[in-house]
């Protein structure tokens, strides 16, 4: 049992580096480091867990998304551009070595990656990102 709280602790803690990289970074994605460490965090201690959870790095990027809310239109953005970027240097790497599988695996990946931030994903205004609840609904006449 320790042994997989010290497993889920390295997640935890490269997931966090990495996000943290990324958050500075223009071409390293936070977000999905971010979540792994949320996930790293979670499973192995509940300290660290009310830890991560109150640092900026996860207020900003992930706790409306975590809550259900969504994310700002500014996140969405960013992380849409950030896996673009990255998702283009594997894309021409593979077409100048003639892997066209791979180019037309990873154009399908990223079409939908595109489409499940833009449609899937609920875009919230930054106030209610920094409220931390959902904006009331118009009421019925």
């Amino acid at each position: 049992m320790k042994l997989k709280k010290l497993l889920y602790l390295a997640i935890g803690c490269l997931g966090l580096a990495l996000g943290a990289a990324g958050a500075v970074l223009p071409l390293l994605p936070a977000f999905p480091f971010l979540m792994l460490a949320a996930f790293g965090f979670a499973r192995s201690s509940e300290k660290l867990n009310r830890w991560f959870r109150g640092t900026r790095l996860y207020r900003e990027n992930l706790e409306s998304f975590v809550a259900g809310r969504g994310m700002t239109r500014k996140t969405k953005v960013r992380i849409m551009v950030t896996v673009t970027a990255l998702m283009a240097v594997g894309f021409g790497m593979m077409l100048r070595q003639g892997i066209v599988v791979g180019c037309t695996v990873l154009g399908i990946v990223w079409v939908f990656h595109l489409l499940y931030f833009a449609f899937g994903v609920r875009t919230i205004s930054p106030e209610e990102a920094e409220e931390g609840a959902p904006s009331p609904l118009p009421e019925a006449d």
